[in-house]
């Protein structure tokens, strides 16, 4: 991971000079040139002010998202656009390095302005620009009576962050409209505390499906990430936390399994606790999840982080058909276009997004319905998931 961050900071370091030499070659003016480093030395100030802060204990949370939409806005075009200066720079070899041409300058700082324009709409509007994606499953065994059956996905809620009551209630409702058989929600409901989530219960509640609406507990559900007065007040944050689940008409899967029947068929629906790879919590137990769950079952996990998945879910002794996660947001950052799809989270998770097969077990990643961290999302948008589940090869 330090070694990524630190290849990271040398991208930006180096675009950034590049980039500079744009800014000469269009204008003289110190005034300008002074202020194009003001701006990077602000930036770095900021980043020597949360190392600070988190060492001396100083909530400096909202600072956080403020200065990582700066650096967004300031370093990316220049990424991006210094693309054009080096492919400039590899012609300048061939012809004895003359002077830059202006047009490749200005078609850098165009290109720069574009990439702006499109990351300033990313944190102003992106955090409610909701897709819906769709994906239908196949599986020989999958009871006749559940051919055709539909789940809708949401996931990452993490309502602490939410402030636009229409922007929310925009996203439930298409969410809504799907009509789904299924609705499942794969964790993080909030940042850290069960208050967070209380003045959306009224727009939550309101979700509906006709075979239930299930859920799982996520790594910040638990309140692990801020500091409590004692045990006692975090367990009963949590506590508070799984009655909001009840209220907002979500049995709240831990550790167990529940069954779901269909015309005298049956599915088993299967949830655990969060468990990560790394230094994330591991309060997740498979096993125990499905020690009432018969093997020849058709099974949906639902697992809030995809590593699960690959450290534990594809060798356990049962097979698991469908696994549903969340997690990671897809970084809120990335591309996708055209069927290409890159996020710096891939550098992180094996599976970050979309769907993934192995063995004849499925997995899908919801790209979460909220966003923490980065005020807003940048080519990886809020999602709504649905799938349908078809009976054949």
């Amino acid at each position: 991971m330090a070694r990524r961050l630190l290849l990271m900071l040398l991208v930006f370091v180096v675009s950034d000079i590049y980039f500079y030499q744009a800014i000469t070659t269009l204008t003289g003016n110190p005034v300008i040139h002074l202020g194009y480093w003001l701006i990077d030395i602000t930036l770095m100030a900021g980043i020597l002010f949360i190392i600070f802060a988190r060492r001396t204990g100083i909530n400096a949370q909202r600072f956080i998202q403020l200065l990582m939409s700066a650096m967004l806005l300031m370093f990316i075009p220049k990424v991006f656009s210094s693309l054009v200066l080096l492919a400039e720079d590899i012609v300048r070899v061939f012809e004895g390095f003359p002077s830059r041409s202006v047009y490749v300058s200005e078609a850098a700082a165009v290109l720069a302005g574009i990439f702006f324009l499109i990351i300033l709409f990313g944190l102003t509007r992106g955090r409610h620009f909701y897709k819906l994606k769709r994906e239908t499953l196949y599986f020989p065994d999958l009871p006749e009576a559940f051919d055709g059956f539909t789940i809708t996905q949401i996931s990452d809620v993490h309502s602490g962050s939410l402030s636009d009551v229409k922007g929310v209630q925009k996203g439930l409702d298409m969410a809504d409209a799907q009509n789904s058989d299924l609705l499942l929600f794969t964790g993080d409901l909030v940042n850290n505390m069960a208050s967070e989530m209380t003045p959306w219960i009224p727009l939550f509640s309101k979700l509906k499906a006709p075979y239930g609406k299930y859920s799982v507990l996520g790594n910040h559900d638990y309140g692990d990430y801020m500091r409590w007065e004692n045990a006692t007040a975090k367990d009963a944050n949590l506590n508070h936390l799984k009655e909001i689940h009840a209220e907002i008409g979500f049995k709240l899967l831990l550790n167990e399994s529940v069954t779901i029947s269909k015309q005298g068929q049956s599915i088993a629906l299967i949830g655990v606790e969060n468990w990560g790879k790394g230094g994330f919590q591991k309060y997740g137990d498979l096993k125990r999840a499905t020690t009432d769950v018969p093997d020849n079952a058709f099974k949906i996990l639902m697992s809030h982080d995809p590593s699960h998945w690959d450290e534990v879910t594809v060798d356990h002794d049962q097979h698991v058909h469908l696994t549903l996660a969340g997690h990671t947001h897809g970084m809120q950052f990335g591309i996708e276009l055209f069927g290409f799809k890159w996020s710096p989270v891939k550098y992180v998770y094996k599976q970050w997004a979309g769907l993934y097969q192995q063995d004849g077990k499925y997995l899908y990643v919801n790209r979460g319905f909220g966003f923490h961290g980065l005020k807003g999302r940048v080519g990886i948008w809020p999602e709504i998931t649905v799938l349908t589940l078809k009976r054949g090869a």
